[in-house]
């Protein structure tokens, strides 16, 4: 019956029209979880879920700086435009195609049938250029890797050697946010510019007394906290999509829940410290990267 279905279900139902008939288009933005909750009267847990089925479905995706859209039509381009009009596929062109599509709706937004409907190309087209999919996102995170190159001359000193990788790698991942989450700490990964990294800081603490096993876990420790703490942006940003909230405004629709639970007494040192501080993924890196190279400089000076 259609008056027992969802809420969220109906209103995704009503967005998948407007998407079908072409009142909204490839690109346009669709309505926030905000606007959701004014327009429908649902709470915004409801208005989340449904931007997260239509994201599922693949009927939308999030752009950065954009919102919520929709996603580019998934109808097949003839292959005779793709001659006529744009330049041939080449593993490069392939490569960062999907890089733009990962950059705006996240890894989940890249498939082959996807790319191929954005080149113009049928689907097995791409499978000269790349085994499969795994073996694309290995060639988009080398290739992000390499869009911010390390300097040919490094600056004096270990310390500072050491802070412009990661800096370098923060870069990185604040313009994309899915790389993270393909980089593996634990599993070597061919990536000739991720090599170029670990060469990077183990050449940082050369000639400072360290034996090997100090300075392969230095250099790993280093990038490790770096992606870990780089693993938080990309669900900030779909967060702050979904909700139509930034942090800062989520904090404050909560107030009064978070005021109740301080002021119970149960979390006395939480209550005392309860005041507005400057506290962002950014603030916590820039803290936890003096720190820890704070702790470097102590180790090396012990071992000198």
């Amino acid at each position: 019956m259609a008056g027992s279905e969802p809420p969220y279900r109906r209103i995704a139902g009503e967005i998948r029209r407007r998407i079908a008939v072409g009142e909204l288009r490839p690109g346009d933005p669709v309505p926030s979880a905000r606007q959701l909750t004014r327009e429908h009267g649902v709470a915004i847990a409801t208005a989340t879920k449904v931007l997260a089925l239509l994201r599922d479905e693949g009927l939308v995706l999030t752009r950065s700086g954009a919102g919520t859209v929709v996603a580019p039509s998934r109808a097949a381009v003839p292959r005779a435009r793709q001659s006529a009009d744009g330049p041939e596929l080449s593993r490069e062109r392939l490569v960062r195609t999907a890089i733009a599509l990962a950059d705006a709706g996240g890894l989940a937004a890249v498939s082959m049938r996807q790319l191929a409907a954005d080149l113009g190309v049928a689907t097995m087209s791409l499978y000269r250029h790349v085994r499969g999919r795994d073996d694309l996102v290995l060639a988009m995170a080398d290739t992000a890797l390499a869009d911010a190159p390390l300097p040919a001359v490094p600056p004096a000193g270990w310390r500072a050697r050491l802070e412009l990788l990661a800096r370098a790698q923060w870069a990185i991942y604040l313009r994309h946010r899915w790389l993270p989450h393909v980089i593996s700490m634990s599993r070597p990964q061919p990536l000739p510019n991720g090599m170029a990294h670990s060469e990077w800081a183990l050449r940082a603490t050369a000639g400072l007394g360290l034996d090997t096993q100090l300075r392969w876990h230095a250099a790993l420790t280093l990038m490790a906290y770096v992606r870990g703490i780089a693993t938080g942006l990309e669900a900030q940003a779909h967060a702050e999509q979904d909700t139509g909230l930034t942090d800062e405004q989520w904090m404050e629709t909560h107030e009064a829940t978070f005021h109740q639970m301080m002021t119970s007494g149960r979390y006395p040192t939480l209550a005392a410290l309860n005041e507005e501080v400057d506290l962002n993924l950014d603030t916590v890196f820039e803290f936890g990267l003096h720190r820890l190279l704070d702790g470097y400089a102590v180790m090396i000076e012990k071992n000198a």
